[in-house]
């Protein structure tokens, strides 16, 4: 079973979403998520969206991103925070590039 570890920079919107996603829509991975400044709590209106597909994360909490997780990952994916993340090893490290919705309306 593949470890996938998801990274954005308050652990609260983007990082919850895609761990959310990737363990209700896979059985062959074991994902986690953190931050580089974790917020507090997970952003209100990412629970919002999820719940629109079912997906309940609003037990989640934010936890800070350690040097330690390079080495219990196999795969580790930056939400566009790459510049600003810990040395990531570049061989497992993928950057998806996701702007950072924080602040922003749910409704387009």
């Amino acid at each position: 079973m593949k470890k996938i570890l998801f990274i954005c920079i308050e652990n609260a919107c983007r990082s919850r979403i895609a761990k959310g996603f990737a363990n209700t829509l896979t059985a062959n991975a074991w994902t986690d998520s953190a931050g580089i400044k974790p917020a507090e709590e997970v952003d209100p209106n990412a629970i919002r969206v999820m719940k629109e597909v079912d997906i309940d994360i609003s037990q989640n909490k934010p936890k800070m991103l350690t040097f330690g997780m390079n080495n219990e990952f196999d795969y580790i994916v930056t939400m566009g925070c790459i510049n600003e993340c810990p040395t990531m090893p570049k061989d497992k490290t993928i950057n998806w590039n996701i702007e950072d919705p924080k602040g922003k309306s749910i409704n387009k």
